[in-house]
Order: C-alpha cells, then structure tokens, then sequence
C-alpha cells in the first residue's frame, strides 16, 4: 500500500479561484470545470439534515480537519482543510479504528508533526473527537481515496462501524450520499450532517462511478452507501467531487476494498 508523502500542488478549488492567463481551450474548459466543483448554490436540494429520526449508521460519518500548508506569493501559508471521513469496521467488530476518506482531503498535508482529527458526531453531547494517522492512499485523483487509523479505537457500542460489502453485484440500487458540506444552506457552513438517500448510479466505471446526487465543498471523502436487502448499510464508495447540482463523482470501494480488509484484519 502506498505511504503519503509530502506535496506541493494546490488544490482544485485553488487553481480555478486563482486562474488569471488562459492558454488555450483545454485550460478554458479546466477552469470552468473547477468553478462548477467549488460551487455551493443548488437549484435543487434533495438533502436533509441528520436528526434522531435519521438511519443510526448515519453516526459512521464524521468530520476531518486537515492541517496543511503551501507557498502563496513566497510566504508559507498555513490553513486547515474540511473534509468527511467515514468509520469502517469488520462484522461484529467491539471497536473501529479505521477511517476511509478522499486522497484530494491530504494534498497539502506536509508536517507530520501537526494532527489530523476525526470528529463523530460534532455539536452533540455525544461527540468523539480523536487523532488520526494516514496509513494508505490512492496517490491521486485517478485513485481519490485514503486509509487513516484512530489513535483511539471507537467502541461499537457507541458508534458501529460501516461494513464493506463482498463484491459490487449490486452497481444498479440507490445509493445514500453523506458528508458535511459547507455550503450555507442545508450544510449550515459545515454545522449540519446531510444526505441523500435518493441517488442513483448513473455510470459505473472502477476509477470514478457517476451519481444524480448533488455534492458540495466538505462532503468530499463522506460516504457513499447502499443499503443490501437485509436492510444493512454497507460503505460503496468515497465522494469525490461534484458540481452542486445534480451530478457526483465517487471512488466504488473496489478501488481501496483490500487495503481496508487488510488493515482490519490486523
């Protein structure tokens, strides 16, 4: 599995916020490709926000804070990225310490001495917050999805853990997309808990499946989840990217389903 290692690129939303000198359609189209992804305004909101009435595997998706850092103008320039990360687990598990969220979330995390976190249920009287360690990523966006273990295991008892499914037979059912999106309605500047249980997979390619669900800033690295017909929430996937009205991009868990089996194993 590969090891993070340090980089120094600026993110998507950076490169389309900051463009200034055009050189060509293909930087054109580039530019307004990422305009579309870092928007926050939707015609449409499907979404709702995590209550007590909501589905309990809901609790499996917390936010992550990602300290990183880049050079802007010659200076350093220290900022935290927010981010969703979901809490996985082996059937039956006692405990979960295992995380899976987006490659993208950790492309400026370069100081290893500063801590990733992981939050459960933030804002409530039940909230766990702990560190996080990255064990495992896809190296890029062609394979946007990363491992993190928890320095403290979360017990079943509080929170249970999303199981993987075996295979991906079932690319056809509706999925459930959930993250905290910080967009300033529904997502409430990354406050709020929302999803979607209403998408459908319109595309199933390994490196990048296409759903009718709306995804916004902070959701990236929530979960992308199918409900089998036992009625059990099974993680299918990590959101990506998206363009804030009808159209997301998530990595299928094929792409990183044996390196999750193998750290949960250990």
């Amino acid at each position: 599995m590969p090891i993070v290692k340090p980089v120094d690129r600026r993110s998507r939303c950076d490169r389309a916020h900051q463009y200034s000198a055009p050189r060509g359609a293909q930087s054109i189209g580039l530019l307004l490709l990422g305009l579309l992804l870092c928007t926050g305004d939707s015609a449409a909101d499907s979404r709702e926000i995590y209550s007590d009435a909501s589905p309990t595997w809901l609790r499996a998706v917390g936010k992550l804070q990602v300290p990183g850092s880049r050079y802007r103008d010659g200076r350093r320039r220290h900022y935290t990225e927010d981010c969703s990360a979901t809490l996985v687990a082996r059937k039956n598990a006692v405990r979960s310490a295992t995380i899976v969220t987006a490659w993208h979330c950790l492309e400026y995390y370069n100081d290893l001495s500063r801590s990733i976190t992981f939050t459960a249920l933030p804002g409530t009287a039940h909230s766990i917050r702990t560190d996080a360690v990255v064990v495992a990523h896809g190296g890029g966006m062609h394979a946007d999805w990363a491992i993190l273990r928890l320095r403290d295991p979360i017990p079943a008892g509080a929170i249970r853990g999303l199981e993987l499914p075996a295979t991906d037979a079932d690319r056809a059912r509706t999925v459930t997309m959930a993250g905290y999106s910080r967009d300033s309605g529904k997502g409430d500047n990354g406050g709020a808990l929302t999803y979607d249980g209403r998408c459908l997979v319109t595309a199933y390619r390994e490196d990048g499946a296409t759903s009718n669900c709306a995804a916004y800033r902070g959701a990236s690295g929530g979960a992308v989840v199918r409900v089998s017909a036992r009625g059990d929430a099974l993680l299918a996937g990590v959101i990506s990217r998206g363009d804030s009205r009808g159209t997301s991009v998530y990595v299928p868990v094929a792409q990183f389903r044996r390196a999750v089996t193998l750290l949960l194993e250990q």
